[in-house]
């Protein structure tokens, strides 16, 4: 009985993932930086230097800062930098081990060992595990967000709601700062729960809502308020939101909305820095989509007279530019837009397609598991439509979360990780629906013929 009880240890339960995230980051680590990787960097060597983005008219504001002070907490301490790889492996494993904590607050240890399970064999998650990337904090910000955001709300504790108010609100906002479009999330839900706290002010599931948003945005304000120094503008997130709806919004035919790297528009990079980008590495994940020989120049063809106009300006003026030229495009092209938009949700889920890109079989590989997904979240969709009201309070708020999330991906241009980061909540979601709502039975009943 004593071990039997070990086991049930959610640390000790799925340590066997640990031991298995750790070897495929050994097997697969490559020491010289790459994409995203020298971006992070690039911000964590800023903080060493007493500042995070470049003052006007070059300010830089490419990424939350949320992962590069993890990076800068490395480098101060002159830590290994295969650490940073390998603390990948740890934050894989804790998402685990918190989506099994908030899903025992619902299911049977059974239940919540099967989804659990789920992620931890969720095969898109180990693409960017042994690299220097983000998604693996915001995986395990994700799952945090969702135990302490369940127990904030349990009315078992109503002694400790306090203090996991104030978790819930720190790693949402935490969140923020990593992924900076979770700070727009937040943003539109503070303003949403604010209001329907001011229409019911008795109802205190709202109140509730509105205090753990409101630490969220005092974990970001220190951020905010440096973005307003350096730009004059309120709730100013990052200068990369521009140039992902610019290409979202491309009218020509043959481009899909994605995101396009092209000479012109790193003609700024340093050389090397190209030439890492170019060759990338050992690791395979590196190179997800190869273009077609000749991209480049039809790319240039399109967007000759916009590139030409972008590489006057810097900065928050380039980001600006962006942002109208995509406007105009929209206005213009709406039906395309909107096709961008359906092709947009195609790579959010299955990283396809890509603009003037190669096709490959590992694509494939994307289907059982995000398809598994999708089939079970159409099913979930009537019933949670139905017993709206009747859902717990804590699962209405995540899924307004990660409905603005998921909207907000679809209209910029995105890929799989934004989908693969917010697989904890949909589990939880799937899994509290169909306990409501399905009955399995793995044995038949007894055949009376007999």
């Amino acid at each position: 009985m004593k071990s039997f009880r070990i086991t049930k240890n959610p640390f000790l339960l799925f340590a066997p993932f640990l031991l298995f995230y750790t070897v495929f980051i050994l097997i697969l680590y490559s020491a010289p930086l790459w994409g995203d990787e020298i971006r992070h960097f690039a911000y964590a060597e800023n903080l060493l230097r007493g500042f995070y983005s470049p003052v006007a008219p070059n300010v830089s504001l490419e990424v939350g800062p949320g992962y590069p002070i993890l990076i800068w907490l490395f480098l101060i301490l002159h830590m290994p930098l295969i650490f940073l790889n390998l603390i990948n492996g740890v934050f894989n494993y804790l998402a685990i081990v918190y989506l099994f904590k908030s899903l025992q607050q619902i299911l049977s240890f059974k239940r919540a060992l099967i989804f659990s399970l789920f992620l931890a064999c969720y095969s898109n998650s180990l693409e960017f595990m042994p690299l220097k990337y983000s998604e693996s904090l915001t995986l395990f910000l994700v799952s945090m967000t969702l135990y302490y955001t369940m127990k904030a709300f349990s009315p078992d504790n109503l002694k400790k709601h306090k203090k996991y108010i104030y978790l819930a609100g720190f790693v949402i906002g935490y969140l923020a700062l990593t992924k900076i479009i979770f700070g727009y999330v937040l943003i539109l839900l503070l303003a949403g729960s604010g209001f329907l706290w001011l229409i019911k002010r008795k109802n205190n599931n709202y109140r509730k809502a509105v205090f753990i948003l409101l630490v969220a945005f005092a974990t970001t304000a220190p951020y905010l308020a440096y973005t307003y120094h350096l730009t004059g503008k309120i709730f100013y997130w990052g200068t990369s939101g521009g140039n992902n709806l610019y290409w979202m919004s491309t009218p020509y035919e043959g481009e899909y909305g994605s995101w396009y790297a092209t000479p012109r528009l790193v003609d700024s990079i340093p050389a090397e820095v190209r030439i890492r980008n170019a060759q990338g590495g050992q690791l395979n994940l590196k190179n997800r989509y190869s273009y077609l020989t000749g991209s480049d120049d039809s790319i240039k063809v399109n967007h000759k007279a916009a590139f030409e106009e972008l590489n006057k300006y810097h900065g928050v003026e380039k980001d600006d530019l962006y942002r109208k030229l995509a406007i105009i495009n929209i206005k213009s092209h709406p039906a395309k837009y909107i096709k961008n938009c359906i092709s947009n949700i195609g790579r959010i889920l299955f990283n396809y397609p890509y603009t003037y890109a190669i096709q490959k079989p590992e694509t494939l590989l994307r289907l059982p598991l995000n398809g598994i997904i999708i089939v079970c979240m159409l099913f979930c969709l009537v019933p949670t439509l139905l017993n709206w009201r009747k859902i717990i309070f804590p699962i209405r708020f995540i899924l307004f979360f990660t409905l603005l999330y998921l909207g907000g991906s679809v209209f910029g241009s995105a890929e799989t990780r934004m989908f693969t980061v917010i697989v904890p909540i949909l589990l939880l979601w799937i899994a509290y629906i169909m306990q409501k709502s399905i009955q399995i039975k793995l044995k038949f009943d007894e055949d009376s013929d007999e």
